[in-house]
């Protein structure tokens, strides 16, 4: 059975880590959103990539088999994900995923995000947009605009608390019904 997984939540809540280790365990490819959205640049995260080029960077990297998608295309990559056997929605309380992203960004950006450095408007910017998820109001991704698109999909959605380890995380999604193995 070739598996297809779409993982989606807020910034910090561990899409990526999540996409990665479940790619791994099903020998399938990863694709991170993260990956196709923005331009090779220096600095980093700072010129997307046109819509149509986004897709096709994904569609590539994910291919015709099995697959794993992490991030976020509502409202731009939703044909990418039309595939998908399972969404896996990753939720996080925000003080715990907020401080995850900042540890994140210094661990993998360093001095670049401090006062001065190359990165840190566009580090001031992530996290002030990441801290309006909770927004109802707030104009860019937010929690509400992803409940409303999860409660819109015909694929089954698995929502999981994102503070589980790791091995745990992996488990619950492959013990899904969507992902579970047949045997004839």
């Amino acid at each position: 059975m070739t598996r297809r997984i779409y993982i989606t939540g807020a910034a910090g809540t561990g899409v990526s880590s999540l996409g990665r280790a479940l790619a791994q365990r099903l020998h399938v490819s990863h694709a991170d959103v993260d990956d196709g959205y923005w331009c090779e640049a220096v600095p980093p995260f700072v010129t997307k990539r046109s819509k149509d080029d986004r897709r096709n960077l994904l569609a590539q990297q994910t291919g015709a088999g099995g697959w794993v998608l992490s991030g976020c295309v509502e409202g731009w990559g939703e044909d990418l994900i039309a595939e998908a056997d399972l969404i896996v929605f990753l939720m996080v309380p925000t003080p715990i995923r907020m401080d995850r992203l900042m540890r994140r960004e210094r661990e993998d950006h360093g001095r670049r995000i401090l006062p001065g450095g190359d990165m840190c408007v566009g580090y001031e910017r992530l996290i002030a947009w990441a801290a309006q998820y909770d927004d109802p109001d707030f104009k860019g991704r937010n929690m509400y605009r992803q409940e409303a698109w999860l409660e819109r999909q015909t694929t089954p959605v698995l929502r999981l608390g994102g503070t589980l380890p790791m091995m745990r995380l992996v488990n619950k999604v492959m013990d899904h019904k969507a992902v579970r193995r047949t045997y004839a």
